[in-house]
């Protein structure tokens, strides 16, 4: 290794760089290189987004990484903008990666060695790269950012198995543009404009009365031009094989490159860096590859800015000074160690970075999930009348006793609305849940105020006794941290769709009235619940239009026209232990 040089070249952009897949479609691509001599490493980048777009900002990342030493690529996706064939996400992805890597290796401005970057769709292709098996020999280090290792789990549907109804249907509509605008179809984007709010952007979501639109498989027919492939989305709404051909944790022993994985707590893909690290680390059969696995974790939502992503961006929580980091600055010692052989320290570092709220402080950790977490079930209690804050809901490290019942009633026409949380194309971040916690439909159970700092780091899970009058139905959690003034900051949210209840491949529905057991996965959070601060479990049966409102009919996913309500009862007592896992970082 040699000691690492920083230098910053004037750069030269190549527009329109062709290049034939496998099968001889040509896809495009703009290279922005340094103005010297010599062959350099080979950084590359696939969006469907327009390259065009990314390039009018030349202080992002390509310009940013020409500069430095680094001829980087931005090539348009199969079937999107400039470049030739037919979109479909992610599947082209899997071949179309290797082909444009081993293209970039043979650029006569590259000396062979090829890393990728990239964010949100950027970062979730460089992950289907990962599905080649083999994969591109010359590619030797990658940066997935914001991105789902399991398309499933973590993209179109979510650990639970409920659609992300805020997200996919928006994002279908916004990229089905360009496929309409390649069709020369001006009659459909003027009827798209009917679904949104104001123009199509990810900020701008549809029109509430297309939110609550069903049945849902009308939308197969609505985007039939727009997004094609939406149609197999709803049709295959249990995971299974035609979601394992995107699932990068299914490769995970074929896996022979170090990745950087990055996400924040309020990403809605937060799933993919903590589960992309976990399953290579664990499971690749390559050395260099386990050893090569680093997590970096910060407090921001999806699309956070490289250079100093704000200390705000994340709704109503400043996350202070310390939240400010230079993730460019990270890019360039991660491919200056691996692409240019220079000793950086990046690898000295301990494998896991995270931020963790509260105290807003970073942290680094041995491993994730913190081998030093113990694991403590804070317990659901009640005399029965858990129903909103000012119910009698209680949450302890006690174990319940003889207690009663709670119950409420679950409208499919009066659902939840979210507040915030790892969301995109609606509100996303900290919002204040106060008032979903005013309704009778959300059960609330809140700890005494802290005496001292509790540090929560960790995945996280609520094992839910509970049962239904109907034959499929959702159970909803959300874990929130409550301060001295009553402001109830989200923290986490999970789902369980009742017919998933004990696998997503295999569904099946539930007797009425009969009590089951349901585990509703959180994902994970680093936060310390600093002293008068409250531990607060909200349950109830819908976050919408985060996840699409179970209809409680057991239908086929879809299908539904009319919905029916459900008696929901959770149970709290010996026989029925329902609680909350959280991680505890001994102090």
């Amino acid at each position: 290794m040699r000691e690492q040089v920083r230098q910053q070249f004037d750069v030269v952009h190549e527009k329109n760089v062709p290049m034939k897949t496998r099968d001889g479609t040509t896809l495009y691509a703009d290279v922005v290189r340094p103005d010297i001599p010599g062959r350099l490493p080979v950084l590359l980048t696939r969006t469907p987004y327009g390259k065009d777009t990314s390039m009018l900002n030349n202080e992002g990342s390509a310009f940013f990484l020409a500069r430095h030493g680094y001829v980087t690529v931005v090539q348009d996706c199969r079937g999107r903008f400039t470049s030739e064939g037919e979109y479909y996400p992610m599947v082209n992805d899997i071949e179309d990666g290797y082909d444009a890597v081993d293209w970039a290796a043979r650029l006569p401005w590259s000396n062979g060695r090829v890393g990728t970057f990239g964010q949100s769709y950027m970062g979730a292709s460089q992950y289907m790269m990962a599905r080649n098996n083999p994969m591109p020999p010359q590619l030797q280090a990658m940066i997935p950012v914001s991105a789902a290792a399991d398309y499933y789990q973590g993209w179109v549907y979510h650990t639970g198995g409920a659609m992300l109804w805020g997200w996919a249907v928006p994002y279908a509509v916004l990229k089905g543009r360009n496929t309409l605008e390649r069709l020369g179809r001006d009659d459909l984007l003027a009827k798209m404009d009917e679904y949104v709010e104001q123009g199509t952007n990810f900020s701008q979501p549809l029109r509430e009365e297309w939110f609550r639109h069903v049945p849902i498989s009308d939308w197969a027919e609505l985007l039939k031009e727009t997004a094609p492939y939406f149609e197999d989305y709803i049709n295959n709404s249990d995971d299974g094989e035609y979601w394992s051909q995107v699932n990068v944790n299914h490769n995970a022993k074929n896996i022979s490159v170090p990745m950087l994985h990055v996400s924040s707590w309020y990403d809605i893909f937060l799933e993919g860096a903590l589960n992309g690290y976990q399953s290579v680390k664990s499971d690749s059969e390559h050395t260099q590859a386990r050893r090569g696995q680093k997590l970096f974790i910060g407090p921001w939502g999806h699309l956070f800015p490289f250079v100093q992503p704000t200390s705000q961006g994340t709704g109503d929580i400043d996350f202070g000074p310390e939240a400010l980091v230079d993730l460019h600055d990270l890019h360039l010692r991660w491919y200056d160690y691996w692409l240019k052989d220079f000793e950086t320290g990046v690898m000295d570092d301990p494998p896991v970075t995270v931020f963790t709220m509260g105290e807003n402080r970073w942290q680094t950790l041995e491993d994730w999930p913190p081998p030093n977490a113990n694991y403590v079930r804070w317990y659901l209690h009640s005399d029965g009348k858990a129903n909103t804050l000012n119910g009698d809901g209680s949450l302890s490290t006690v174990p319940p006793g003889d207690e009663p019942t709670d119950s409420y009633l679950y409208d499919p026409d009066d659902p939840v609305p979210t507040l915030g949380g790892a969301n995109l194309s609606i509100p996303l971040g900290v919002q204040d849940q106060s008032p979903v916690e005013n309704r009778q439909d959300v059960l609330v159970f809140t700890s005494d105020p802290m005496e001292r700092p509790l540090e929560v780091t960790g995945p996280i899970k609520v094992h839910l006794w509970a049962a239904s009058t109907t034959p499929d139905t959702d159970f909803t959690a959300k874990l929130v941290d409550v301060r001295p003034d009553g402001y109830a900051q989200n923290l986490q949210d999970g789902i369980i769709r009742a017919r998933y209840r004990d696998s997503t491949t295999t569904p099946t529905l539930i007797e009425a009235d009969r009590v089951y057991e349901y585990t509703i996965d959180l994902w994970a959070t680093s936060n310390v619940f600093l002293p008068g601060h409250r531990i607060r479990l909200e349950i109830s049966s819908s976050n919408f239009p985060r996840f699409d409102r179970n209809p409680n009919t057991g239908a086929r996913f879809g299908d539904d026209a009319v919905m029916q309500t459900a008696n929901q009862t959770v149970h709290h007592r010996g026989e029925f232990p329902s609680h909350v896992l959280l991680p505890i970082i001994p102090r």
